[in-house]
């Protein structure tokens, strides 16, 4: 369940629950929309037991009601999106672990072990690069667009992208890469070309993309920059 459907259970809750009294005990349904009324409810709860079952139901309420009766709220209103976010993000984070851990011990033997070796560089974020040729131009920055050929790979060698292969250069923003990708750029001169060793947090973390790419994978790619297209 994304955290934006959560958030539409919680407005919908609100909505219905009394913001002076604690709801009634109904044991009968006398109408259509005390019906659609209940079967909204059973819904919610559906929603919430399957996805959060942690829960604590008195303070779910609690807030409810102090929203409701404009109370002092114990978080803000423009806290509590971040707050649940960051909630799932971890659980997902957590889960994925369970499931792909061993792709994280691979890449952290694998970048601890590479560290060592002869021209490999490393930066205080982790990224790991190795010049394989100079450049003679000037450095992109974040905000740029560049046009650059790039071979990527696992760190076992499988490859998952390719623009050499394609014959045909990329062109993006320098910050629209990946975080490591992003970073190894702007290291670069135009006409350079390097090789970017980097670890999964700078990648795509605990998510997966495509075929090839595991959650926590580290990547390895081979980078040459072609040209700066904004200055």
């Amino acid at each position: 369940m994304k955290v934006t459907k959560i958030l539409v259970v919680l407005i919908m809750a609100v909505a219905i629950v009394s913001c002076n009294n604690q709801p009634k005990k109904v044991t009968a349904l006398e109408s259509e929309i005390d019906t659609v009324s209940y079967a909204l409810g059973l819904n919610m709860a559906a929603q919430i037991n399957k996805n959060f079952k942690e829960i604590d139901k008195d303070i779910y309420v609690q807030a409810i009601l102090d929203a409701l009766d404009s109370a002092d709220l114990l978080v803000s209103l423009q806290e509590s999106q971040p707050t649940v976010q960051a909630y799932f993000a971890k659980k997902q984070e957590a889960t994925q672990l369970e499931r792909f851990g061993a792709n994280k011990k691979a890449g952290e033997d694998f970048l601890a072990e590479n560290k060592s070796k002869e021209g490999v560089m490393t930066t205080a974020s982790g990224l790991q690069y190795k010049v394989i040729k100079a450049g003679k131009g000037a450095k992109p920055k974040a905000t740029d667009k560049v046009r650059i050929h790039y071979h990527g790979t696992t760190i076992d060698g499988k490859v998952f992208d390719s623009s050499v292969d394609r014959k045909t250069p990329y062109e993006l923003g320098v910050n629209q890469f990946v975080t490591g990708f992003s970073e190894g750029l702007q290291l670069m001169k135009v006409g350079a070309k390097y090789q970017f060793f980097i670890p999964q947090e700078l990648a795509y973390k605990e998510r997966s993309t495509g075929p090839i790419i595991k959650p926590f994978s580290a990547l390895v790619f081979e980078v040459e920059l072609l040209d700066i297209l904004s200055k």
